[in-house]
């Protein structure tokens, strides 16, 4: 299955010297019965960039949490046993929710497929939609619309051998 594993690029950089994403449980998005249903497509393409994207908002949640991190979403795109990979029926339908996943099992960097990362163009953009979040979680549109503008922005692709480049931004 694959998954996307939100992040910041510091945490880029730890996942790097570690060589792992995380040791388990860690939280992923993917394409989960939920997500098909919100989405309503059977395009797997279109389906991966939704859960792409459901990643990258859960970057911008991390870098809200971090005021130091530079101003850019990171998401890895990596590939675990499906029964590694679980989607609380619970929490399914919640919009919060949505196609996320809880990962099991350690997820070695190696076993990364692409790193997606906003460009540096992005960080104005990112930077005023992490301020924005709690406000626009709170209902205020403004706020959302600042939240939106970060979505302009496309996540750029990476070749896993280009993260030490990545993480020198850091």
């Amino acid at each position: 299955m694959r998954v996307y594993v939100p992040l910041t690029l510091p945490a880029l950089a730890e996942a790097h010297k570690t060589g792992e994403l995380g040791s388990g449980p860690l939280v992923a998005y993917a394409v989960t019965p939920a997500l098909r249903e919100w989405y309503l497509s059977e395009d797997i393409e279109e389906l991966e960039y939704a859960a792409l994207s459901r990643a990258a908002l859960a970057s911008l949640r991390l870098l809200a949490a971090d005021p130091d991190a530079v101003r850019r979403r990171v998401v890895v795109a990596v590939d675990v046993p499906d029964r590694a990979a679980s989607a609380d029926p619970d929490r399914g339908l919640e919009p919060s929710a949505l196609g996320e996943v809880t990962v099991t099992t350690a997820v070695p960097l190696a076993k990364a497929a692409a790193v997606h990362v906003d460009a540096e163009d992005a960080e104005p953009d990112v930077a005023a939609a992490a301020d924005a979040l709690e406000a626009a979680d709170g209902g205020d549109d403004d706020a959302q619309s600042a939240v939106d503008g970060a979505d302009d922005h496309e996540l750029l692709w990476y070749a896993t051998q280009e993260i030490p480049n990545l993480v020198g931004l850091a």
